[in-house]
């Protein structure tokens, strides 16, 4: 119990600083102002004997001191603010999750190690055998639907021949190229023919009449 000490004159005051080597935390007692060392408390698992919380208070603590001589004591520590007591709690508490953490991946390793082996390499004469059947058919379904170019053939249109109009007063039509046949080899010739104008359908025969004359 805190309460059974001479807390309004403690034998010792300065600083509290947590370092690590290694699994083993040490608790170090240093002079506030040069940095000498008075104490240290090798911990070595926590909570356990080496530091303990007193009954009472959660700023006192009663940690095992050693003069790596083999000699030990065992002596309180009160910090003046609750916050510095709780900081003290969690650094203790981090380096030993750490601590668990390193062995838990240490044994994994160790269990894969001893563990057996897969081989998955491939044996002498071994083969594989890969289906591509959907692969092809895929490739000839999107070849299928593609456009294809526009042949040469259309229509076209030639401008009017030379002369104007005819003896008659007929103007002059032009005709669209007719449908290519299969095997018939396209020419630039176009067929023209004389079309009536606006005129009835008796003054048509008789122009044809007067050609035959």
């Amino acid at each position: 119990r805190a309460a059974e000490w001479q807390l309004d004159q403690p034998a010792w005051s300065g600083r509290l600083r947590i370092t690590a080597k290694g699994s083993t935390a040490f608790i170090k007692l240093e002079d506030k102002t040069s940095g000498e060392l008075f104490a240290q408390a090798p911990v070595e698992q926590f909570p356990g004997i080496a530091v303990e919380g007193v009954t009472d208070s959660s700023r006192y603590f009663v940690i095992r001191i050693e003069d790596g001589n083999g000699r030990r004591a065992f002596i309180g520590v009160g910090f003046v603010d609750r916050g510095d007591a709780f900081d003290f709690n969690v650094a203790l508490q981090d380096h030993f999750k750490w601590v668990r953490q390193q062995n838990e991946l240490a044994r994994q390793a160790q269990d894969l190690e001893q563990g057996p082996k897969l081989d998955l390499g491939f044996k002498e004469g071994q083969t594989i055998k890969l289906n591509i059947a959907n692969m092809k058919k895929k490739e000839g379904g999107t070849g299928s639907t593609r456009p294809r170019p526009a042949g040469p053939g259309g229509l076209s249109l030639l401008p009017p021949p030379p002369g104007g109009k005819s003896g008659s007063g007929e103007h002059p039509a032009l005709l669209s190229t007719p449908p290519q046949l299969p095997g018939t080899p396209i020419t630039d010739s176009l067929l023209s023919w004389p079309q009536p104008t606006a005129a009835p359908a008796a003054d048509v025969w008789g122009d044809f009449a007067k050609a035959s004359g």
